[in-house]
């Protein structure tokens, strides 16, 4: 074969492999839209602009978590080189539980609930942050290979910070602690503006971060060996899934086991290890789950169920059969 009709050849298999690569990533788009018209126009009746107004707001909360934990979820899992951790599984959630409590411990009811919404977030940001540097930078050094250490850590600072919590919640006054409780549970039917700036400024890093990503597969030793200042990137990265995480909680509440569901589905159906094709399979995968999940529980179930709790106990199943299937 001729040195033209090689390239020729190799030029026709790489166009096969990209199109054959990009049909389960279209299909998941497809699949989102979808998702979303039948959510949007199912069962209307009355009013369309506003009951539009009102269902695209839940829309947007849905497609806003799904972005900001499933994205996380895959970010932390390259870091880690591990597909069954999430920032969620070790410790984050009682960290944002235990930030209510505190502010409504130091501020009182009143106080609490007129907190200006940015000025709340920024602390829960700042907070979130620190604490993932002081979670997970240590081990994330090691390569996060030491997996049993890792979960260690996460569950005692798990329950060190429910502790806390509680202790705060028996010296607060019941009525007031009403005021907080609502923002400790996952909650689908709000979502707030000001933190779009957040999300819009993380999804242009963390796409211009796909490739050195990409590299973060083969491991800490061939990431150095690659021209990859793994330490500085690391902590650059392990900053914004904090930031991810702090506004999806600041967004709907604690979710545990969401993530983990989103990204082991993505990695299951993308055909790719490249981020170009997963992490939109993450997005594309989270939003099928929410907005599907949400069309099923209002328009057929008859808010007869509450899709967080599905969704985590799916996660958490997910979770175990990972666990078991890496000890066989």
């Amino acid at each position: 074969m001729s040195s033209e009709n090689k390239r020729s050849a190799l030029r026709s298999n790489k166009v096969a492999f990209m199109q054959g690569s990009s049909r389960p990533l279209w299909a998941a788009f497809v699949l989102l839209l979808a998702c979303c018209t039948l959510f949007l126009t199912l069962n209307i009746q009355g009013d369309w602009d506003f009951v539009l107004q009102l269902r695209l707001t839940k829309l947007a909360a849905l497609l806003l978590v799904a972005y900001a934990v499933g994205v996380s979820t895959q970010l932390f899992q390259t870091l880690t080189n591990n597909p069954i951790l999430t920032p969620s599984i070790l410790g984050f959630d009682s960290l944002y539980v235990f930030l209510q409590t505190l502010l409504l411990f130091a501020l009182g009811g009143v106080g609490y609930t007129s907190l200006p919404l940015t000025g709340k977030f920024g602390f829960e940001l700042v907070m979130m942050m620190g604490g993932s540097l002081l979670l997970f930078y240590t081990l994330i050094r090691q390569g996060g290979r030491d997996l049993s250490r890792m979960i260690l850590i996460g569950v005692i600072f798990g329950i060190l910070f429910r502790s806390l919590s509680s202790l705060l919640t028996r010296m607060i006054d019941p009525e007031e602690f009403t005021a907080a409780q609502a923002n400790m549970f996952a909650n689908f039917n709000t979502v707030h503006s000001e933190l779009l700036l957040i999300l819009l400024a993380s999804a242009v890093v963390v796409w211009r971060e796909r490739h050195r990503l990409d590299v973060h597969l083969l491991g800490r030793d061939q990431t150095i060996n690659l021209g990859i200042n793994y330490t500085r990137n690391t902590l650059w990265l392990l900053l914004w899934i904090a930031a991810l995480v702090a506004t999806a909680t600041a967004v709907v509440g604690p979710v545990s086991f969401f993530g983990l569901l989103a990204a082991a589905l993505a990695n299951h159906f993308a055909p790719s290890v490249r981020h170009s094709v997963r992490l939109p399979m993450t997005v594309c995968v989270g939003g099928i789950l929410l907005v599907g999940g949400q069309t099923v529980f209002e328009h057929l179930l008859g808010m007869k169920a509450v899709l967080s709790v599905v969704v985590e106990f799916a996660g958490g199943l997910v979770f175990l059969y990972l666990v078991l299937k890496r000890k066989r």
